[in-house]
C-alpha cells in the first residue's frame, strides 16, 4: 500500500462578478467553506492556471462573460495506503466530489511517495 498526492481540476461557476479577482476570491471561498463544512479541511485549495494560446505563460484560470465568471480550482488531496495509483484517485474524487455535488471534476495529476515527509522534501532545492 502506498501514498498518493491526488490533485484534481474543479469548474466552479461565480454569478454576478465583475472581475476575475472578485471572482477567483469568491471560487475559493465557497469552495474552501463547503469542504471545510464537512471536516474536509486536508484538501488544499487553490485557483489554477492555464497556459497563454499565444505566449505560453501561466495566467489565473478564471474567465468572465456576462457578470457570470468560470473558475478553474485546483483540489489537492493527500491519499493513504491505497492500493494503486487509481485507486487513490477513485478514494479522492469519491470524497470530494460528494461535499462538492454538480461541480465537475477530474484528476490531472498523481503522485506516489513514501513517506508523510518526502513531499516536502522534493520542492526544496
Amino acid at each position: 500500500m502506498s501514498n498518493y498526492l491526488v490533485v484534481m481540476e474543479a469548474a466552479w461557476l461565480v454569478r454576478d462578478v465583475n472581475s476575475i479577482d472578485d471572482a477567483i476570491g469568491v471560487a475559493v471561498s465557497e469552495a474552501g467553506k463547503r469542504l471545510n463544512q464537512q471536516d474536509m479541511d486536508y484538501v488544499e485549495v487553490d485557483v489554477g492556471a492555464t497556459g497563454c494560446p499565444a505566449c505560453g505563460e501561466p495566467f489565473d484560470s478564471a474567465f468572465i462573460a456576462a457578470d457570470t465568471a468560470l473558475v478553474g480550482l485546483v483540489l489537492e488531496m493527500e491519499v493513504f495506503n491505497a492500493d494503486s495509483e487509481e485507486h487513490a484517485q477513485r478514494i479522492a474524487k469519491s470524497e470530494v466530489g460528494g461535499t462538492l455535488r454538480d461541480v465537475p471534476l477530474s484528476v490531472v495529476e498523481t503522485i506516489e511517495y513514501e513517506d508523510e515527509g518526502e513531499l516536502e522534501d522534493e520542492s526544496e532545492p
